[in-house]
């Protein structure tokens, strides 16, 4: 139903759309790495702190996007990459506008939990779209590390594992962080989950029926040649 009404909306405001978003998002986060080794305080002016926002420094609600989530140079160079490919590929399977609402409803959801907890970072919110590739391409193979193959859908095991430790032992404004932060995905992809597990739900009925029936026809079958 949602997809559908997105679909209306694309037809009409597509236009508007931020073509080549995952771009945008990569190159941020590479810029701030590179700049930050020049002027070190300068994440401290990129972050999302509400209090701040307030006070007229509204370039936090966009400019935290771009925050690396490492000082790392291998990591940074990985995670980039992977913004990049990841990005790339919903757009091409999406279409701009729909990649566009993804990530702005992920967003806007983050900048609802730095008003509750005082901030927050954009961990969560980057690992949204990874949940989301990986739900379209479970099967996708990723060199981790450059050399060991994984796909992609036991990494998103590994992400939610993530986001179940953080609700269950960080701490509040994590917690809700990590929950807020599954407000997109489930947006896009909750209607299709309930299908399928609908779905899975009715074939082990209908399986287990089925062996039912073939368990009782032989017991029949038994208790005929038996008399």
């Amino acid at each position: 139903m949602f997809l559908k009404f997105l679909d209306k909306l694309d037809r009409k405001y597509g236009k508007f759309a931020i073509r080549n978003l995952a771009i945008y998002i990569a190159a941020g986060n590479l810029a701030v790495f590179l700049i930050s080794f020049m002027v070190p305080s300068l994440p401290a002016y990129l972050t999302l702190v509400p209090s701040l926002v307030i006070k007229g420094q509204v370039w936090r609600l966009i400019t935290y996007i771009f925050l690396p989530p490492t000082d790392n140079i291998f990591f940074i160079l990985l995670t980039v990459y992977f913004y990049y490919m990841i990005g790339n590929t919903l757009e091409q399977e999406w279409g701009s506008f729909r990649l566009n609402v993804y990530y702005f409803t992920g967003m806007l959801a983050t900048t609802i939990v730095a008003l509750i907890t005082g901030g927050t970072t954009n961990i969560h919110l980057n690992l949204s779209l990874f949940l989301a590739f990986a739900y379209l391409y479970p099967n996708y193979e990723i060199l981790l590390f450059f050399f060991l193959p994984v796909k992609m859908k036991y990494m998103a095991w590994l992400n939610l594992a993530f986001i179940g430790f953080t609700v269950l032992f960080a701490a509040w404004p994590q917690k809700i962080a990590a929950i807020v932060s599954l407000a997109n995905y489930l947006l896009f992809f909750g209607d299709d989950m309930f299908k399928r597990m609908k779905t899975r739900r009715s074939s082990y009925y209908n399986r287990k029926n089925y062996f039912k029936q073939i368990e009782e026809g032989r017991k029949a079958n038994e208790r005929y040649f038996r008399k």
